[in-house]
């Protein structure tokens, strides 16, 4: 795999992005962007390494616009931020080592695998509650995010939070990402959308000065993200790249066309038209977080 020691790692972290292929996603992006223009930008692992002169950023999911917004609200006082955080690791009695906060040594004996899980299990569930009373606190559905299973977004139909708890904790990692996060961002011209990816495209109308990477839901992998998209999406999708490139709109798409198996013909069919850079993939879904045998490839037109 491509060392991503110099890499900026997202504080999202969640299972999926594209921190351990962003040195192969840069060597092919362009050396000079205006505007680097993201539909999908999840949990921005691909902007926070990425020069360019303003930053348009798109995501489907609210939450995830919410979560970026109220973390760069911090980026320039950062203190805010690290002592509203421990006040409610006190409230919730959660253990954080970065605070020196472990858990007690007869967990780590008894549960040998998943003592952080079994320590957090009750004051999870109590902070999961309180969010879900009234879903405006992104402090709390950072925290949940950061100690929740495979720390991803998920929410039921009656739009509650529902991940479980995780065998994770607040580590001296996530808060690298949060202040490698928070210098990164506060000096940048970041505007964040939530829209449809195209019309957030139409909207912002980008010009042969800018570059639009774009990393769909990916047709043929089964991760919680990927039930949002589908045969209709993905062929919405290579039209519209369609005629971006006929406006002369660099862009580059990531995609998967195989995995495990099922193969994405439509996307390969249209891809021969472009440029196919095969990418050495990462890929782990949320259902079974082993690494498959996946062809994941770059497209662009530049």
């Amino acid at each position: 795999m491509t060392d991503t020691g110099a890499c900026r790692r997202s504080p999202f972290f969640y299972v999926g992005d594209k921190f351990k292929l962003v040195p192969q996603l840069k060597e092919n992006f362009p050396k000079k962007i205006d505007r680097f223009i993201e539909p999908f930008c999840g949990g921005g692992s691909v902007f926070l390494n990425t020069n360019a002169n303003e930053y348009l950023l798109n995501d489907i999911d609210t939450y995830m616009i919410k979560l970026h917004k109220f973390l760069i609200s911090f980026s320039n006082n950062q203190d805010a931020f690290w002592n509203e955080l421990k006040l409610d690791i006190d409230k919730y009695q959660l253990s954080a080592t970065f605070l020196g906060k472990d858990v007690p040594k007869e967990y780590r004996k008894e549960f040998v695998k998943t003592y952080f899980a079994k320590y957090n299990k009750e004051a999870y569930y109590k902070m999961r509650s309180d969010f879900n009373n009234d879903k405006d606190d992104m402090m709390l559905l950072y925290m949940l995010l950061i100690y929740g299973f495979n720390r991803m977004l998920r929410f039921n139909s009656k739009g509650d939070f529902n991940l479980p708890v995780g065998n994770v904790d607040f580590n001296k990692n996530v808060v690298k990402a949060l202040n490698s996060y928070f210098d990164y961002v506060s000096d940048k011209d970041i505007e964040l959308f939530n829209m449809d990816f195209q019309d957030f495209i139409e909207k912002v109308q980008p010009t042969p000065n800018d570059m639009v990477y774009l990393d769909p839901p990916y047709l043929i992998t089964f991760s919680e993200y990927n039930k949002l998209w589908n045969e209709d999406s993905e062929m919405r999708l290579i039209d519209y790249l369609d005629t971006l490139n006929k406006r002369g709109v660099r862009f580059a798409v990531s995609n998967v066309l195989w995995h495990r198996k099922r193969y994405n013909g439509t996307f390969n069919e249209w891809a021969q038209k472009y440029i196919v850079v095969k990418i050495k993939s990462n890929y782990i879904s949320f259902n079974d977080n082993t690494e498959k045998d996946t062809y994941e490839v770059l497209v662009k037109n530049y």
